[in-house]
């Protein structure tokens, strides 16, 4: 039987992305913390942790917007770490960002087709179509600044796309979605990754991370404490206790996001 999508296993070769042993001090505060991931083309990879973990800080790293004090990032076994962030965009990387970074003056067909421009892959009905795909093709001609954060967040999903990218980051992609997009965005996930990227999502809304991930690595205070499936995660005495909402000890209540999933 076939591999669910964005669950199946990578093809031969080195991982997509991998980080191994990054550490980032801002003053004598460890951000980082010798962290270690690999992120597989074929799967969605969740990251999760609390509000600081340094989720975000890690993704600053792989994309190149912030040097690592120590550690390596390599994609497709080429080692980025000291790459510029276009040089690693060109070699296959997109991602989005918690904190929206679009053209807001732009309509959302405007702000996909300078992804395109950019990438060389220009083409008139190109941005609508991934418009489309993302699910707010109704919204191509409205100027970014009206539209509401869930729509502008899938715009800016839709930009990364624009690239074609080999490893796709996505920082908080459901904050502003209700229900039925959330869904449709875990669908969404699931054949990107199916597609043949590695698809790595931080995300607050555990549910989806959950339901949609292969793999899971979740951060505390800028360290790794637990890498597994979904199961594995979900029943980690460690990951209940700082993130999940309950202590290993409280009689099987579901950890907070996991009711839903039952």
């Amino acid at each position: 039987m076939p591999p669910e999508p964005g669950h199946g296993p990578a093809a031969g070769g080195p991982p997509a992305l991998e980080v191994d042993h990054v550490s980032v001090h801002f003053g004598g505060v460890a951000a980082l913390a010798g962290v270690t991931l690999r992120a597989e083309a074929g799967v969605v990879t969740g990251l999760i942790g609390p509000n600081g973990a340094g989720k975000t800080t890690l993704f600053n790293v792989v994309s190149g917007l912030q040097r690592p004090d120590g550690g390596s990032v390599h994609l497709g076994g080429l080692d980025v770490t000291h790459k510029r962030t276009h040089t690693r965009a060109r070699l296959g990387l997109a991602r989005t960002f918690q904190r929206l970074e679009l053209f807001s003056t732009l309509s959302a067909t405007d702000n996909v087709r300078v992804g395109l421009e950019a990438s060389g892959r220009a083409a008139p009905s190109s941005a609508v179509d991934l418009l489309e795909r993302v699910g707010v093709v109704d919204e191509a001609s409205a100027p970014v600044s009206s539209l509401p954060t869930g729509s502008a967040r899938l715009v800016e999903l839709a930009r990364a796309l624009s690239t074609d990218p080999k490893v796709l980051l996505l920082d908080e992609p459901s904050s502003g979605l209700d229900e039925h997009e959330t869904e449709a965005l875990g669908r969404l996930l699931g054949s990107l990754a199916a597609e043949g990227r590695a698809v790595v999502l931080v995300e607050h809304d555990t549910n989806l991370v959950l339901r949609v991930c292969g793999i899971v690595h979740v951060l505390d205070f800028g360290e790794v404490i637990a890498t597994g499936t979904p199961d594995d995660i979900r029943r980690n005495p460690a990951v209940q206790e700082a993130y999940l909402g309950h202590a290993p000890d409280t009689g099987g209540a579901a950890p907070a996001g996991e009711a839903a999933d039952r």
